[in-house]
Parts: structure tokens; C-alpha cells; sequence
């Protein structure tokens, strides 16, 4: 086990993101990647079954996708960055996602902040 990591499971809401977590999640990595493609994020929308699959998407991938488990995604093992870009696909954003990362709403994720809503 990497020594940085000791310790690693006992603070709530941190998730590693490490190779094994890579490769496991490769999959949902490149398609949220391949959505810096506009071709690509037009087809997505508009078949998502079609590019799941020739991704190779599981269903616990796809479940992921369609719900949008932002929370679960991480811990599936999405890298943050192309979900973050992902979001702005799906006209959400990141204090939005935070939120839905906690179980909150926006307004009760807002009021747990010690800065003014910027929005």
C-alpha cells in the first residue's frame, strides 16, 4: 500500500483516485472525455444506448451516467476534471454538483458556505 494513503479511510468524503481506480473506470473516463467532442456530445444526447455501447459502458456505468450519481461517479472512480467538464454538458454546475454530492440542495449547500453566492 502507497504510506500516503495511511489513514486515507478515515476521513469521511475523501476518495482515492489512484491507478487501480483508472483503469477500473477507463470506460466512463473516455466518454466523459470524448464529450470535448461536438459530434460526439450530439450523439451522446441523442443515442445515448448507441455510444454506451460501442464504449462498452456496464450497466452500473450507464446507471451512473443517467442518473447522474455525481457522488457515485467519484467513487466508481471518474477523475474529477472530466466530470467537472461533463457537468457544464449537462448545464449543472460545480456548486450544484457539490450539493448533490452531499445530499443537499443548493440552497441548503449555500448555507453551510462562509462566502457569498457568487451565481
Amino acid at each position: 500500500m502507497n504510506q500516503q494513503l495511511t489513514g486515507i479511510h478515515d476521513l469521511a468524503g475523501t476518495y482515492i483516485f489512484d491507478v487501480t481506480k483508472s483503469v477500473k473506470a477507463i470506460r466512463l473516463n473516455r466518454f466523459f472525455w470524448r464529450h470535448r467532442e461536438l459530434e460526439f456530445r450530439e450523439r451522446a444526447e441523442r443515442d445515448f444506448e448507441t455510444v454506451a455501447n460501442e464504449l462498452k459502458l456496464t450497466e452500473e456505468e450507464r446507471g451512473l451516467v443517467q442518473r447522474l450519481d455525481w457522488l457515485g461517479l467519484i467513487q466508481y472512480g471518474v477523475c474529477f476534471f472530466v466530470l467537472e467538464k461533463f457537468a457544464r454538458v449537462k448545464k449543472t454546475t460545480n456548486l450544484e454538483v457539490y450539493a448533490s454530492m452531499r445530499s443537499e440542495t443548493l440552497e441548503e449547500f449555500l448555507a453551510t458556505r462562509r462566502v457569498p453566492d457568487s451565481r
